[in-house]
C-alpha cells in the first residue's frame, strides 16, 4: 500500500484495491514516511499510546523510589509507605507532589512494596473433635429443627433434619410440633431404615438433652441412643463449624424444597419430602456407599424409657474465663491455662461408678487432644420419669 502510494495512486484508490479503509492506508503511509520500505517496522502495534500522557516523568519515580529505600533504613518511625514519602517529598520538594494514591501506584508498577502474606492453615478434617469420626472409621448423624414454618391457611409446623457427616445421607420429618415423643418414632425409624451409627450429634435443645433446669438429667433421646449403642454428642450450637453440615442441609431443605412449592397440608409436604430425599439419596449414592459402615438394628431392641445404661455421652464445651466447664448443672474445673478454650468432655456412665475425662481441642492441631482433668461423677440412681 505505501509503494502504490509512493507511486503516485490516490489513497481511495489503494483502500479500494486492498480492500481496506482509506485510515488504514493513511497509517502505513504514515508508518513509512521519510524511510525506505525494507527499513520500516511493519510489525502490529498495541492499540493506544505507548506512554501515558499523564504519566509521572521517570526522575520523580526515580526520586520516589530512592526515598523509600532512604526511609526504609533511616527512619526513626521505620514508616516509608506511600503516605510517609508524600509527607517528606512536601517537606522537602517545591514542585508539585504526586498524590499518595500516584505514588503508591509507583510503588506497585516497581515490586518495591512489602506484601504481607496471609496465613492460611489448612482446615481440620470433618469430625475432627472426635477421633475416630476424623479417621473415618465411624459415621455420626446430626440432628437439628426447623421451627415454625408456616402452612398456608395453617398452623405453625416445624421439620426435624437429620444428615450424616461423612455420607452426606439426608432425613427430613414435617411434624406438627416437634417435641421429644414425636422425635423419638423418627429416630428409631431412621436408624432402623438405614442401620446404626456410633455417634449422634445434637445440640443443646432440651429436647435432646434434657431439662436443663435440674442438674444431672439425661433426657429420653440420650437414653434411646444408649440403648441402641450410639454415642450421643452434643455441642453449643453458636459455635463455628460444629454444626455446618446440618445447618448447611437445613439452607438446602428450606431452598430446595419449603420455599419452591405450594404445601396446602402437612401431608402435602410429608409426601414431597419423601420425594425429595429418595431423588437426594439417588444423587449421593456413591458418597454414601463409601461412608463408614453402619451397625445393623437389633430386631430385639424395645426402647425403655426409665432405663440409663452404661455408655458414653460428650460434650463439647468452650471453658470460662476461671479455666472452669458447665456440664450437667455443675461446675468442673479444667484449667487455669486453659480459658475460654474448646474441650471434649466423655461422660463414661458405668454401672457401679462413672467418670468424666476433659481432653482439650484446637482447629490448629486437631491430631493434638491432650488429657487435662478427670472428675469422679455419680449421677442420681433413682427411678427417672419417662
Amino acid at each position: 500500500m505505501a509503494a502504490a502510494v509512493r507511486r503516485g495512486s490516490a489513497l481511495r484508490a489503494v483502500a479500494r484495491r486492498f480492500h481496506v479503509s482509506v485510515r488504514t492506508v493513511h497509517v502505513w503511509v504514515e508508518r513509512a514516511a521519510g524511510r525506505r520500505l525494507d527499513q520500516v517496522d511493519w510489525r502490529g502495534r498495541a492499540p493506544g499510546c505507548r506512554v501515558a500522557p499523564n504519566r509521572t516523568p521517570a526522575e520523580i519515580e526515580h526520586r520516589i523510589l530512592q526515598l523509600r529505600d532512604t526511609l526504609r533504613h533511616e527512619s526513626i518511625l521505620g514508616e516509608y509507605g506511600a503516605a510517609t514519602i508524600h509527607t517528606t517529598l512536601q517537606a522537602t520538594t517545591a514542585s508539585p507532589v504526586p498524590a499518595i494514591r500516584t505514588i503508591s501506584r509507583i510503588l506497585v508498577r516497581h515490586g518495591r512494596v512489602d506484601r504481607r502474606q496471609r496465613v492460611r492453615r489448612p482446615p481440620p478434617p470433618p469430625g475432627w473433635y472426635l477421633p475416630e469420626v476424623a479417621a473415618h472409621r465411624a459415621e455420626v448423624d446430626l440432628f437439628d429443627v426447623l421451627e415454625d414454618l408456616k402452612l398456608a391457611r395453617g398452623p405453625l409446623i416445624d421439620v426435624l433434619t437429620g444428615v450424616s457427616l461423612h455420607g452426606g445421607l439426608p432425613a427430613a420429618w414435617p411434624l406438627r410440633t416437634a417435641t421429644t415423643s414425636r422425635i423419638l418414632p423418627c429416630l428409631r425409624t431412621h436408624w432402623q431404615a438405614v442401620g446404626c451409627p456410633a455417634f449422634a450429634q445434637f445440640d443443646n435443645d432440651t429436647r435432646f438433652q434434657g431439662a436443663h433446669q435440674h442438674p444431672d438429667v439425661f433426657g429420653r433421646v440420650v437414653r434411646q441412643c444408649l440403648q441402641l449403642g450410639i454415642t450421643p454428642v452434643f455441642v453449643p450450637p453458636r459455635e463455628f463449624g460444629l454444626q455446618n453440615p446440618i445447618e448447611h442441609f437445613n439452607g438446602l431443605f428450606t431452598a430446595k424444597v419449603w420455599r419452591r412449592f405450594f404445601f396446602p397440608s402437612l401431608a402435602a409436604l410429608h409426601q414431597h419430602t419423601l420425594h425429595y430425599l429418595t431423588a437426594r439419596r439417588a444423587r449421593l449414592a456413591a458418597r454414601i456407599g463409601s461412608a463408614p459402615p453402619r451397625a445393623p438394628w437389633s430386631a430385639a431392641s424395645r426402647f425403655r424409657p426409665a432405663v440409663l445404661p452404661a455408655g458414653r455421652v460428650i460434650f463439647v464445651r468452650r471453658t470460662t474465663a476461671r479455666g472452669t466447664v458447665e456440664l450437667l448443672g455443675h461446675t468442673w474445673p479444667v484449667d487455669r491455662a486453659w480459658c475460654h478454650r474448646l474441650v471434649r468432655v466423655e461422660v463414661a456412665l458405668g454401672a457401679e461408678e462413672s467418670t468424666c475425662t476433659c481432653y482439650a481441642l484446637r482447629r490448629s492441631a486437631p491430631t493434638e487432644q491432650p488429657l487435662l482433668a478427670m472428675w469422679p461423677y455419680r449421677y442420681p440412681r433413682g427411678p427417672i420419669a419417662p
